[in-house]
């Protein structure tokens, strides 16, 4: 009898672990990437496409606008959708709700909106080492080419090359985008 119950509270136990592991993948699956209402993966970066964008705090035009951007092409971050609205992040990880029309697929970033003086080197090449064509301030806003090995080829008026991608917002670390 006294052998049952240890067998009891470890069979106990690995049900614990079992259940809570299964629970845990759930969660960890829950924060990758999802497939939303639209059929395009959330979360994803995308652009205004206007230059007047209303994010509203709920997803309707009944709910109150919380602020407007005055900018076309800057870059947001979806972080979830109902219906034909899409939850979006911006830069500075302020969040709400715009109409799907006043977005757009087209791929931009904002160089180094987080830092207020330094200057980040635009390289001929996608190498630490290569020529730089240009030294970018911060809150330059590029249109992203493709992305891959951490670096992304980027281009505005007046520039065009590489950046290091963690300098960038607008791409995920490590993401590839293909021109």
């Amino acid at each position: 009898m006294a052998r049952s119950i240890p067998t009891a509270y470890s069979l106990l136990f690995l049900g614990l672990v079992v259940f809570g592991a299964t629970i845990f993948q759930s969660h960890a699956f829950a924060q990758g990437t999802t497939t939303g209402a639209s059929g395009l993966p959330v979360p994803r970066f995308v652009s205004l496409k206007s230059d007047r964008v209303n994010v509203r705090l709920g997803p309707s035009r009944e709910h109150d606008i919380a602020w407007t951007f005055v900018q076309s092409g800057l870059p947001v971050e979806i972080i979830q959708e109902f219906e034909n609205w899409r939850r979006i992040r911006d830069w500075e990880g302020k969040q709400g709700w715009v109409f799907h029309s006043l977005l757009s697929g087209r791929r931009t970033a904002l160089v180094t909106p987080w830092e207020k003086d330094n200057r980040t080197p635009l390289r001929v090449r996608s190498k630490s080492d290569a020529d730089i064509v240009a030294e970018l301030e911060p809150f330059v806003l590029a249109t992203v080419g493709e992305c891959a090995g951490g670096w992304c080829r980027v281009s505005g008026e007046e520039f065009n090359g590489w950046l290091d991608q963690t300098r960038l917002f607008g791409v995920y670390p490590d993401e590839l985008i293909e021109d």
